[in-house]
């Protein structure tokens, strides 16, 4: 069954005022591993949420096609950090290609890449009753983890490449995070709590 993937970063000696470089840096990467075909990563939209997620956002935004420059992070970040406050939780959406099958039929998938919607969140630390201890002070949402494990699809030879491929890219983001934006420690997890790795492990061993 399809899960949840999460990445929470924590820092060393973090304050409210570093929320927004933060959450910059960790944009930044996906530009680093070339995710976005070697262009820099553009936000595809903005939400700040007040004190906890059962409350409206304060702002939002959904950048059009045409906004390039204001779709950049280092523009769409400061914008949205605007309104800094310690119980707020800044979230920016953006793109990622993953390696997705498109089925026609009975016809064996045609794999292309396809975006894959990420967010990144940014906690300030009295958010949600100081969620950022067990979410970080930065986590990355991937949305469901079938691309990494494509648990419907027929798992041949052509599937388990891609699958790998997929997989590569994620480990590519995480060591780049690792090496370029200070963290002190990170968790790549699932809302089910099961091992993705393990997973992966079992999915792999049933190539045709």
């Amino acid at each position: 069954m399809a899960d949840q993937l999460f990445l929470s970063l924590w820092y060393p000696h973090f304050q409210a005022a570093a929320l927004g470089p933060a959450v910059l840096g960790v944009l930044r990467q996906f530009a680093v591993i070339g995710a976005a075909s070697g262009d820099s990563p553009r936000i595809e939209a903005v939400s700040v949420y007040p004190i906890g997620w059962s409350e409206a956002p304060v702002y939002t935004r959904i950048y059009d096609e045409e906004e390039s420059d204001a779709a950049a992070p280092a523009r769409a970040v400061p914008e949205a950090m605007n309104l800094l406050h310690d119980d707020f939780a800044y979230e920016f959406e953006l793109d990622w290609p993953l390696w997705q099958p498109e089925l026609e039929g009975d016809l064996d998938p045609l794999w292309r890449q396809l975006p894959a919607r990420v967010r990144v969140v940014g906690f300030g630390p009295e958010f949600d009753e100081g969620a950022y201890e067990t979410n970080g002070q930065v986590r990355i949402g991937f949305g469901l983890d079938t691309p990494f494990l494509q648990e419907d699809v027929e798992f041949d030879t052509e599937a388990a490449a891609k699958v790998r491929e997929n997989i590569a890219q994620l480990v590519a983001l995480v060591r780049a995070i690792e090496k370029n934006c200070g963290i002190s420690s990170r968790l790549l997890w699932s809302e089910s709590g099961e091992s993705l790795a393990e997973r992966l492990i079992a999915r792999l061993q049933q190539v045709n």
